[in-house]
């Protein structure tokens, strides 16, 4: 699953409620640190935040937990909430494209408070993790006014982001060639599936990243469609292929898997936004 639930609708603009939340990621209601921490380690409970955030307008419409092999440390794992401003609230229809915000943490020591901007493209309900020119991520510690710090920081976030939200209606307007589809679905596949030395195993074959998955999605040859298209097929995974077993000459099938941990989300949205960004840059030259 994604960092957008079932629960996060687009179409009513429904915020999640506490309990809601609590059922789905309940380390964002941990009050105490991991006892790996050190006494200067100050457990914040990313509840308090969010209770903060609420106040200056922001909600959370969907959240998710990592998962953990240590029993001991599921009730303070990694976790991730997507916020939206109130006022971008109102009914949605599919195709519809809402700026959001991103917070992750964890009282375990592997996250501090971690603000990213995102885009929310309601056809596929995947995140876009965007980078920008002038901020990627604030991170804020777990020290001091983390609560002040975090409210702060979003702002920072949601100012330099507004660039980002121009993307949809900029990207629209880029033909992209066959040759051009090409590239962005090559460097996309090396990212998602080729090892620390850039050797690829898999069978599945670049192409594939820039097969749409629904009816609305095909016959458009634009940058942001070609980008959202091959950022869902890298993220929810499902594309088939067939291996070959170089000793029996055995022939397998086999599905790729969604991408599940979020800093591997994360990483790969960022990487992907950046793709998009470079190949704009170079359209609009």
């Amino acid at each position: 699953m994604s960092i957008y639930t079932q629960t996060a609708r687009f179409d009513t603009g429904r915020a999640l409620t506490e309990d809601e939340m609590h059922r789905m990621a309940p380390s964002i209601f941990a009050v105490d640190a991991h006892e790996s921490r050190s006494a200067r380690f100050r457990p914040i409970p990313t509840i308090e935040i969010l209770r903060g955030l609420e106040k200056e307008g922001f909600v959370p419409v969907g959240v998710r937990q990592s998962a953990t092999r240590d029993p001991g440390k599921a009730p303070f794992t990694k976790h991730m909430i997507r916020l939206r401003h109130v006022d971008a609230m109102q009914k949605h229809a599919v195709g519809d494209t809402v700026h959001e915000m991103l917070l992750k943490n964890a009282n375990d020591g592997t996250s501090a408070y971690d603000l990213m901007a995102g885009l929310f493209r309601i056809a596929c309900l995947n995140s876009l993790v965007s980078q920008t020119d002038t901020v990627d991520t604030v991170k804020v510690r777990h020290s001091g006014d983390a609560v002040g710090k975090v409210i702060e920081g979003t702002y920072t976030v949601l100012k330099a982001a507004e660039t980002v939200m121009r993307a949809p209606q900029d990207w629209s307007q880029m033909k992209l060639n066959r040759d051009e589809a090409m590239a962005l679905a090559e460097a996309a596949h090396m990212l998602r599936f080729g090892d620390a030395e850039g050797e690829v195993s898999t069978p599945v074959q670049p192409l594939q990243l820039l097969a749409p998955r629904r009816r609305d999605d095909a016959n458009r040859d634009d940058l942001w469609m070609n980008f959202n298209i091959i950022q869902e097929n890298v993220i929810k995974g499902g594309l088939r292929g067939v291996r070959v077993d170089a000793e029996t000459g055995q022939r397998r099938r086999m599905s790729t898997r969604g991408v599940k941990g979020i800093d591997q989300d994360v990483k790969l949205n960022k990487a992907l936004w950046l793709l998009g960004e470079r190949m704009a840059q170079l359209k609009a030259a």
